[in-house]
């Protein structure tokens, strides 16, 4: 292989970069406005639930129920409503997620001793956020059973409510959050969203700057030149590689400066990583490449093959131990869920590459194959 004509063939792939502006925009912007965009419109954080309360005892009980759903972070109180048909439009049109209808005689009820329903009504559309939401009022909701029924046995006993506390709750859970105490999503999603993106930006660009030549003819200057078809191909992917490693490095400072996600691990061992999945991503785009003789068509299949996998089965949103059977064998196919193992790893936990060796070596295994099918596929002549 000769360094020149390999040098020869990157220099005129980056000018051809820099000349035309749109692609360079390409390679550039929008890696990093699909961060910021992502990053700050893709949350998994359930809090500021729109809540109504539709208070029918207004007694002195009611509200002090009333206010521990009102002053909890995860709702955002929007008032009290004087009827269920009032409540039902407000769910209707959106305005609120959850309500909480307090009935008549709830506090006559307590008080007699006897238990007092209280009808939480929760917009379903969303189930997760649904889900969460319940969750979030059956905690409230318990902790208001176990503070009356202190206060009870209390004045019942003459003993203080720290102590019925204590007999009521011989085993008392302590949870202590690891790698994410402030269980921040963002926390976990930047990292997972530079995963997400390297499996974009890099097929996209090297799929494009191949296909590109095959549109306006100048591939046949190639097939009639010295260069190999292992130089043609190494110089035109390295400045695609290049971009995309640093890329990688803007996207590293988006999530750690702007997102505020912790970074615990190895910056060497991080780069030197990702140096292998965006060999993967590259080698996939040269695959689509070899198939594919338009730009647009090479868009379309990129977009197919890359985004759709990347969200779905490659732990972004769903764990992968959470996909049913089949799911997670396709996950294990793709290279997106071991390098998202390697960002999770070095971002959140800190630890070094003997843990995520195995994935590493995958990611190795899927540079070497889909590079050698690029190279095998890929032919330096016309057909005749």
């Amino acid at each position: 292989m000769n360094l020149r004509r390999v040098f020869a063939v990157s220099h005129k792939e980056w000018r051809e970069i820099v000349r035309d502006r749109v692609f360079f925009a390409l390679a550039f912007l929008v890696p990093v406005s699909m961060m910021i965009l992502l990053g700050y419109g893709l949350s998994l954080d359930v809090e500021g639930i729109p809540l109504a309360v539709l208070d029918e005892d207004h007694s002195s009980t009611s509200r002090d129920y009333a206010y521990r759903f009102i002053g909890s972070r995860y709702f955002d109180f929007r008032g009290y409503v004087t009827s269920e048909r009032a409540l039902n439009a407000l769910l209707t049109e959106n305005r609120i997620r959850a309500a909480i209808v307090i009935p008549p005689e709830f506090e006559k009820r307590l008080l007699s001793g006897k238990s007092a329903p209280v009808q939480t009504l929760i917009d379903g559309t969303f189930p997760f956020r649904a889900q969460t939401t319940k969750g979030y009022i059956v905690a409230i909701n318990a902790a208001a059973n176990m503070d009356l029924l202190a206060a009870h046995l209390s004045k019942a006993f003459g003993v203080s409510q720290e102590m019925v506390r204590d007999r009521l709750q011989p085993v008392r859970l302590e949870t202590r959050y690891l790698y994410n105490q402030s269980l921040k999503s963002i926390w976990s999603l930047a990292p997972k969203l530079v995963m997400l993106i390297l499996m974009i930006s890099p097929p996209f660009l090297t799929a494009l700057g191949v296909v590109r030549e095959k549109e306006s003819g100048s591939i046949y200057n190639i097939y009639v030149s010295t260069v190999s078809r292992g130089e043609f191909l190494v110089g035109k992917l390295f400045p695609y590689v290049a971009i995309s490693m640093v890329n990688a490095g803007v996207l590293f400072v988006l999530a750690t400066a702007l997102f505020g996600a912790p970074f615990k691990g190895s910056v060497a061992t991080f780069f030197a990583a990702t140096l292998l999945y965006v060999i993967c991503t590259t080698g996939i785009g040269l695959l689509v490449s070899v198939f594919v003789r338009t730009q647009i068509a090479a868009m379309i299949v990129v977009s197919i093959i890359t985004l759709v996998p990347a969200v779905l089965y490659s732990g972004v949103l769903i764990p992968v131990f959470s996909l049913e059977t089949t799911a997670r064998m396709v996950a294990h196919i793709l290279p997106a869920m071991y390098y998202t193992n390697i960002v999770t790893s070095c971002f959140m936990k800190g630890i070094g590459i003997a843990s995520f060796w195995p994935d590493v070596v995958v990611l190795a295994g899927y540079a070497l194959l889909l590079m050698g099918l690029g190279y095998v596929l890929f032919r330096k002549r016309t057909k005749g």
